[in-house]
């Protein structure tokens, strides 16, 4: 795939307009006001962070999933169970990020009075970065863990099939440092939003990403992304195809996530969050989250714990350099960083992406951002 010049034709949207652009689209789609701020939110949360897979760039999507009647704009919660420190929902496939966020915040609310609070979730919708909702833990000085599942498109080890999600995992823990210990990462090689990313670039997708069914490797983007819908391609669990190199660990992870995100909620899971009904048209998605905030005072002193915690980061960081490189970074750190650079000079937006927002402004009849 070639890259196109367009490509380096880059804009930069001032952060607050590109949030209210955001949140006036999800109010025009149906989406209460309080919570298409939380949608927003989200998103710019993402874009902030460098993460432009699933910021702005997810729009679109989500966009569409509305307009087509799979996702609901107004989202609607029942409590399955609520026994002290734990709790099970449904979403009943309304904003993801709405109720993720709700999740989170009983689950840190839980944690407060139990020192542990977990809730998990069914029927729920793409909810953006995992990260989000492990800060709102953090930022109580507690511990976030957050899971999800996902569409399928990861092949387990010895395998080719698309069956399992990218399934992320999630773990974040206050420090001394100006920025919390944050991971965020897919139990695949990468993500299935930085292969729309790449769409938008008009890049090819790295080699040893994903495979075909004989198991070659697929390296045309815009194929992939449209094989992986057909089941005709897969993304890669973390370490590759071989067990040698680790696969074995990327898909008992993403299995692991799965288990957490399905089986304790009665969920749907691998080919059953295909966004298909038994006739092959669009249907809800049907997601499983798995929420959990961790108290730290119920274990040590918080003084103790973000010091023991930043001389991880710190001595990580201060350890010896591989040849050539100049800088060991820890989980959470870049991310830092690029969002000190991003506040100011906005967030970029390239052609392709430019493109779904006109298509969003002229159908919603917005006259919000200029991009001329």
């Amino acid at each position: 795939m070639k890259k196109n010049k367009e490509y380096l034709e880059m804009k930069y949207l001032p952060v607050d307009v590109l949030q209210s652009f955001m949140q006036e689209v999800f109010i025009k789609l149906g989406v209460p006001e309080e919570e298409a701020q939380i949608c927003s939110d989200v998103l710019i949360a993402s874009d902030l962070k460098g993460i432009e897979s699933h910021g702005i760039g997810r729009l679109k999507m989500y966009y569409d999933r509305i307009k087509a009647g799979i996702q609901n704009p107004v989202t609607n919660i029942d409590v399955l169970r609520d026994k002290c420190a734990t709790a099970v929902w449904d979403g009943n496939n309304g904003m993801g990020q709405v109720i993720s966020k709700k999740a989170m915040q009983a689950a840190i609310d839980k944690a407060e009075k139990y020192g542990l609070g977990a809730v998990a979730v069914r029927n729920s919708t793409h909810f953006g970065i995992c990260g989000y909702y492990a800060e709102m833990a953090i930022r109580q000085n507690m511990i976030g863990l957050v899971f999800s599942n996902a569409r399928p498109s990861i092949c387990p080890t010895n395998g080719v099939s698309p069956i399992l999600g990218t399934n992320p995992i999630c773990f974040g823990a206050p420090t001394d440092l100006p920025y919390p210990f944050l991971y965020d990462a897919a139990t695949s090689i990468s993500q299935r939003g930085k292969v729309e990313q790449l769409a938008r670039e008009e890049k090819e997708t790295p080699l040893g990403w994903a495979i075909d069914l004989e198991g070659k490797p697929y390296t045309d983007t815009k194929g992939l992304l449209i094989d992986l819908l057909k089941q005709k391609a897969a993304m890669l669990p973390l370490g590759g195809t071989e067990e040698i190199t680790g696969s074995h660990k990327g898909y008992g992870l993403a299995t692991a996530v799965e288990i957490l995100c399905a089986s304790l909620q009665k969920g749907n899971y691998l080919n059953g969050l295909l966004g298909e009904d038994e006739n092959g048209k669009p249907a809800p998605y049907r997601l499983g989250h798995f929420f959990m905030a961790i108290n730290i005072e119920f274990f040590t002193d918080l003084v103790d714990f973000k010091k023991i915690t930043t001389s991880i980061c710190k001595d990580l960081q201060n350890s010896q350099l591989f040849p050539g490189k100049n800088r060991i970074y820890v989980a959470g750190e870049k991310e830092y960083e690029i969002e000190q650079k991003v506040r100011k000079q906005g967030i970029p937006i390239i052609p392709n992406l430019e493109k779904n927002i006109r298509i969003i402004q002229d159908e919603l009849g917005l006259n919000l951002l200029n991009l001329d």
